[in-house]
């Protein structure tokens, strides 16, 4: 009897904001960026383990992490 489980990653882009960048100084739009990993048993996602968000700035591409709050206040 085989039993096929791991994780996988999966990116999601989120609706993002204008805003100015903590790195290039810009007034440009940042992306927000949601990773979440899952367990999948037989190449299917059973639960999701962990959740990251990141915000990109379309500048200078300077990812910086993002707690949930926060990204519930962006996009709002």
């Amino acid at each position: 009897m085989f039993l096929l489980f791991g994780l996988k990653t999966a990116v999601r882009d989120l609706p993002g904001r204008r805003a100015t960048c903590q790195y290039c100084g810009q007034f440009v739009h940042h992306h927000l960026q949601e990773r979440a990993t899952k367990f999948t048993l037989f190449f299917i996602p059973v639960f999701t383990t962990s959740k990251n968000f990141t915000i990109v700035c379309t500048n200078c591409r300077h990812s910086s992490a993002v707690k949930s709050r926060k990204k519930n206040a962006l996009l709002t």
